[in-house]
């Protein structure tokens, strides 16, 4: 992958990020993408600031038109490797997994290699890259410390279609969490908006942000933790962390969102997040989907005090 032609993106500067300079810039914009990329991107000349080259440190004006080739460091590899996984589900249009805590989904920089994109390489061997060569077969994701269910297409008609699922919401998405403490239970309705001085977390806006709902029922709890179940209404990022902590029971484990004195006290591994069950239309036969990943030990542990 050393063409340009791979992934490209094209905007304008509005008056409202005039100022930083372009990296950073970037960054704001393209927050999934870390800063030391996007410098590596306009080194390459794969980042044109009204046809031409620019650099890093240069400070685009309000309607500059900026032009990005999202290209692959050369310290990351799309190659195949023969990663274990745990299969739900495959036939020949899509492909659904347990994916374990700690595997990350599709190469970026800092995790170059052993993500569930190349596992998936490895094991569909004739996999065609759709609309995103940088993460073929990718239609949704899992944060790095998530377990469970995870849903890939095999073929460009299958990955058009379920990311058209996703964005039509007619996906059903369940997931366990351990909550430190005991969230109300019902309807949590409250805006999500990338946090104005964290580029990585995400917090609720109840004015700005964009919509995000989530449903949570309880399963058990004591004095001191709960196990709920969430059911994603919406997808943002990190939605069911920022939503935990938001009505008070941030999910234990959770180092960005969650009490560190409580994951001192208790010290799980991760986050103690599961992607349970995931239900929709097959996007080509037209069946009825059902997916349930088994409930992981180590979240198990922490469920058994509780009532």
């Amino acid at each position: 992958m050393d063409s340009k032609e791979e992934l490209t993106a094209v905007f304008t500067v509005s008056e409202q990020e005039v100022g930083p300079r372009l990296d950073k810039l970037l960054t704001c914009r393209f927050p999934e993408h870390s800063r030391a990329y996007f410098q590596f991107l306009i080194e390459q000349a794969c980042v044109l600031v009204n046809g031409l080259p620019i650099k890093k440190r240069e400070i685009p004006k309000v309607d500059d038109e900026i032009e990005l080739y999202f290209v692959l460091p050369p310290e990351i590899s799309l190659e195949p490797q023969d990663i274990p996984l745990e299969i739900l589900y495959e036939d020949t249009h899509i492909i659904a997994v347990n994916k374990p805590a700690g595997m990350v989904v599709h190469p970026a920089p800092g995790h170059p290699r052993d993500t569930f994109v190349n596992a998936l390489l490895f094991h569909c061997h004739n996999l065609e890259a759709g609309t995103d060569p940088l993460r073929p077969g990718i239609v949704h994701r899992l944060d790095k410390d998530t377990s469970g269910v995870l849903l890939a297409a095999k073929t460009p008609q299958a990955h058009a279609k379920l990311v058209e699922l996703f964005s039509l919401r007619q996906m059903k998405k369940y997931y366990l969490a351990v909550c430190v403490g005991i969230p109300r239970e019902g309807l949590i309705d409250a805006a999500i908006k990338r946090h104005p001085t964290k580029r990585k977390e995400m917090a609720v806006n109840l004015t700005e942000g964009k919509e995000a709902k989530s449903i949570c029922r309880h399963l058990g709890k004591n004095e001191s933790l709960s196990l709920v179940e969430v059911q994603l209404l919406t997808g943002r990022t990190h939605q069911i962390r920022v939503h935990m902590k938001h009505v008070g029971a941030p999910i234990l484990g959770d180092a960005v969102y969650g009490s560190s004195t409580t994951n001192q006290r208790y010290s799980p591994s991760r986050q103690l997040l599961h992607a349970h069950r995931l239900e929709f239309i097959h996007p080509i036969t037209g069946s009825e989907i059902k997916l349930c990943a088994p409930i992981p030990k180590d979240l198990l542990h922490y469920t058994e005090f509780l009532k």
